[in-house]
């Protein structure tokens, strides 16, 4: 399988680990985020531009991908009710427009794998009604893709729940300690836990696993 890793949502939180991860793993990454501090690819999915430098990173580096980790992701949270059609717009199309887009556009490998990164509100969170729809729109998508790239690609999708990220801690500290008292686990998860579930999903460990969505979140909702 090629050593060429796809990373998008870089710069922090579960990128970050993720990009370490698959260093350590032997992986060439190109990472690629929105911040323009970032050391990587600075790109904006949603535009023609940020595809572009993408794909231009890649074919420098052989242009055939073993792994992709669909990982960008925003919110802008608002009920039904008040939200803007931009404000839904822009997160569907961070959250699965990028995935939906790098997916179609980059050439894999032979046994290559693609982990798109979901999230527990997948199956719905009040004031999240673009976030939820969007990460629900990006489990459609993985099992789609799963069926379309079989059996030459790998498909999966993993659904993370409260993961101690800059976007967690955005929170009230209030907010906060509600939901991890509602985690059996007792804690927040740690994105270097997430990037090990992507890292086995994405790894030869894995080769019989396609279509699927693993909710990594401390057994919230059992």
């Amino acid at each position: 399988m090629s050593r060429l890793a796809v990373v998008t949502g870089a710069a922090r939180g579960i990128g970050a680990a993720m990009c370490g991860r698959l260093v350590t793993a032997g992986f060439d990454v190109v990472g690629v985020d929105v911040a323009a501090d970032f050391s990587g690819v600075v790109a904006d999915l949603t535009t023609d531009d940020g595809m572009a430098a993408v794909l231009e990173a890649v074919d420098s580096r052989g242009g055939v991908v073993g792994v992709l980790v669909n990982n960008a992701g925003i919110t802008d949270d608002a009920r039904l009710v008040n939200m803007s059609e931009e404000q839904f717009l822009r997160v569907i199309d961070v959250n699965l427009g990028a995935a939906y887009r790098l997916s179609r556009a980059l050439a894999f490998a032979d046994g290559a794998a693609i982990v798109n990164v979901a999230s527990r509100a997948y199956l719905g969170n009040f004031g999240q009604f673009n976030y939820s729809m969007s990460k629900g729109a990006l489990v459609g998508l993985t099992r789609a893709l799963a069926l379309e790239m079989a059996p030459r690609v790998r498909v999966n999708a993993v659904a993370p729940g409260l993961i101690g990220t800059e976007m967690t801690m955005a929170m009230s500290a209030e907010v906060r300690e509600k939901m991890v008292a509602a985690i059996p686990l007792g804690r927040m998860g740690r994105p270097e836990e997430v990037a090990e579930l992507i890292a086995f999903l994405a790894s030869e460990a894995a080769s019989f696993i396609t279509g699927e969505v693993i909710v990594i979140g401390g057994g919230r909702g059992l």
